[in-house]
């Protein structure tokens, strides 16, 4: 890759918020996701959460251009579950919600390790996530409707939570992962063997320093196999 890349890659890694993400609960509609999923790599979340209300809607970021390769989806299989993962990797949970117990969004601490749930336009946030949370917030409005659109409102959070985090200079340290770095560095700086690797189940070799692969003679030689020769390489 080219050290312009490289740099841009890298500057995007340095800035990621590993305790800060936002989940979308009971998502019928895919474009909303999409729309988070951009703001969230604006902002520098790394991962966006999703529980969704049908099988059919899911949306896999693997094959996702743009903002959705540089941000994972995760998902759950109940508002149960996505808040004990959170609540295991020592966050605090904020939901949004029309009510008498919420509170400003901007009165929150967004320094803290965070996960933002959001429901969805129709039936909002749930009982369940409701009753789970540490704090309900709203968005104040001051017109004739109530919300805003599911994505505008996260677009309005998060940059708050970005606000406040650069303020407090957790931007520009790197938290991630080597792990999760290594494979950014190597999906977004090798696209073409980054798809070899996947179609011949092989794994990501190592980027060095300067972006460039470090890998055995072996896993070079398979890359350049066809995926039948190298499924029969140990016969």
């Amino acid at each position: 890759m080219s050290p312009e890349r490289l740099a841009r890659i890298n500057a995007m890694l340095d800035n990621r918020q590993s305790d800060l993400t936002i989940c979308l609960e009971h998502i019928h509609k895919p474009h909303n996701l999409s729309a988070v999923i951009r703001t969230a790599d604006a902002v520098g979340v790394p991962e966006v959460h999703a529980i969704w209300l049908a099988e059919s809607t899911r949306v896999s970021n693997h094959k996702a251009s743009g903002s959705g390769q540089w941000v994972d989806v995760r998902s759950h299989d109940s508002t149960a579950d996505a808040i004990n993962h959170f609540r295991g990797q020592g966050m605090q949970v904020l939901v949004t919600n029309l009510s008498d117990t919420a509170v400003d969004y901007r009165e929150i601490d967004y320094t803290r390790p965070t996960a933002l749930m959001m429901g969805n336009e129709k039936d909002g946030i749930s009982d369940q996530a409701l009753a789970l949370a540490d704090q309900d917030i709203i968005v104040p409005m001051v017109g004739m409707v109530q919300s805003l659109n599911v994505s505008v409102a996260a677009a309005l959070i998060l940059y708050e939570a970005q606000r406040q985090r650069q303020a407090a200079g957790l931007y520009g340290v790197r938290t991630l992962d080597e792990a999760i770095c290594q494979r950014h560095l190597f999906e977004g700086g090798h696209p073409i063997f980054a798809r070899i690797c996947r179609q011949k189940g092989l794994p990501y070799p190592r980027i060095d320093e300067q972006g460039q692969i470090q890998a055995p003679d072996d896993w070079w030689q398979r890359v350049q196999m066809s995926k039948h020769a190298w499924e029969h390489l140990d016969d």
